[in-house]
């Protein structure tokens, strides 16, 4: 995404200064912290929190635990918060998190541990109005509900909170320090879908502003988890065809061509055997013949990195809805952006319904408030529709692929705060 990015501040006429100060993260945190394992040995891991930007609001982003995480991916992804939460016109800036761990190879218990240690090596760095966490790959409501609860007993006893009274306003406070929490811990309704809905709102956007249809459109999803899972729950709903979907086990095309997939009797059949491979009435294919399929609409929705160059040459969906982060290599993504023939809706513009309803859960939070799921949608198809608005009126005002527009959208956001205002002149 570097040539996008470059291009739009060229377009901005960024100064070199406002470049390096939208470029590096503002603070780059590691970690090491021990864990008592199950069999009563000790084991250390590595944990990072990047705060990339903060110039138009508190640091946010998620925490992700998987055993590639890595600081440059961390970092990347800060960077993509930034962009995103300037994008969605929310008061925010970028941060992420991630823990160099396989989740699947702990038990629960451990897990707890794990988050909690990581949690008191970050504390003092996050906060309701500082740096607030949410979930990421492999992690969920369960773990941030344990990142509050750490957090509120390692800042009432380092602040010295003493007394009922105090501690839950503190307590009441404090909930704002994670989003992505449980309903009953303050969570926001529609939470669970955003990230998908978000993304739906955004196709429905450009569908009407080109003047089409959904009914009957043909629909491939390379990735089967929440994002992926959730669109092709809404986009049947709306009387899209979902043809083909990849988790990380197998890829599956519907045999009946007519119909497509039977999504609701997938999503059962995904919960009961661990995966989409051997559903009825399918057969197996690659990722990559799933990624190349003559689909209207080809929605990556899983790990970053998986569309390679080759890929975007054979890609034949005239849509590209990105509700993964970074779902493709450099070399591929110059190659889409070069082709008029495929519309590619960028990551951080087609994902941001995640952050955006993250947004609304700390709002509540912060206000002590609690909106309908009906009100949660509305917002959030008002400021998902917005933006795409915003960003096709750039893309044909540059005359540019929609990516660099939506670059072009957050650093005229970006550079109207007063922290880069001055990095013209400093």
């Amino acid at each position: 995404m570097e040539h996008s990015f470059q291009a739009a501040a060229r377009a901005v006429k960024l100064s070199e200064a406002q470049l390096t100060a939208i470029s590096r993260p503002q603070r780059i945190v590691e970690v090491a912290f021990p864990v008592k394992m199950d069999s009563g040995k000790t084991k250390f891991f590595y944990g990072y929190r990047v705060q990339h930007n903060n110039a138009r609001g508190p640091y946010k982003g998620g925490i992700r635990y998987h055993h590639n995480s890595d600081l440059k991916e961390v970092s990347e992804l800060a960077f993509w918060m930034t962009m995103k939460c300037a994008v969605a016109g929310i008061p925010y800036g970028g941060g992420k998190g991630g823990v160099k761990v396989n989740p699947k190879e702990l038990s629960k218990k451990e897990l707890e541990k794990l988050t909690r240690a990581y949690t008191r090596a970050i504390a003092d760095i996050i906060g309701p109005e500082r740096d607030i966490p949410a979930p990421d790959v492999y992690t969920d409501g369960q773990i941030m509900s344990w990142i509050y609860d750490e957090y509120v007993k390692y800042k009432m006893a380092a602040d010295k909170i003493v007394g009922a009274a105090a501690q839950n306003k503190f307590k009441k406070y404090a909930r704002a320090v994670v989003t992505g929490k449980p309903i009953k811990l303050g969570g926001s309704l529609g939470r669970d879908i955003a990230t998908a809905l978000g993304g739906v709102y955004v196709l429905e956007e450009i569908l009407k502003i080109q003047k089409l249809s959904p009914r009957g459109l043909t629909v491939a999803i390379q990735g089967f988890g929440n994002a992926g899972l959730n669109a092709a729950k809404l986009l049947v709903q709306r009387g899209f065809k979902i043809m083909a979907v990849a988790d990380s086990c197998s890829a599956i095309l519907a045999n009946d061509k007519s119909r497509g997939l039977n999504v609701a009797k997938l999503i059962g059949f995904k919960r009961q055997a661990g995966s989409i491979a051997k559903f009825p009435d399918t057969r197996v294919i690659s990722q990559a013949e799933l990624v190349r399929l003559p689909v209207d609409i080809l929605i990556p929705a899983a790990m970053g990195g998986l569309i390679t160059a080759e890929d975007a040459r054979e890609i034949k969906a005239k849509i590209v809805l990105e509700l993964a982060n970074g779902p493709c290599q450099p070399a591929a993504d110059e190659i889409l952006a070069k082709r008029s023939d495929i519309l590619v809706l960028p990551d951080i513009l087609a994902n941001a319904g995640g952050v955006t309803v993250s947004y609304f859960e700390w709002l509540q939070n912060m206000k002590d408030e609690r909106w309908s799921e009906p009100k949660v949608f509305d917002k959030l198809k008002k400021t998902m529709s917005r933006a795409t608005g915003n960003i096709w009126k750039l893309k044909n005002k540059f005359k540019t692929d929609a990516r660099t527009a939506a670059y072009i959208l957050a650093l005229q956001r970006l550079t109207n705060k007063s922290k880069l205002k001055n990095a013209r002149t400093s």
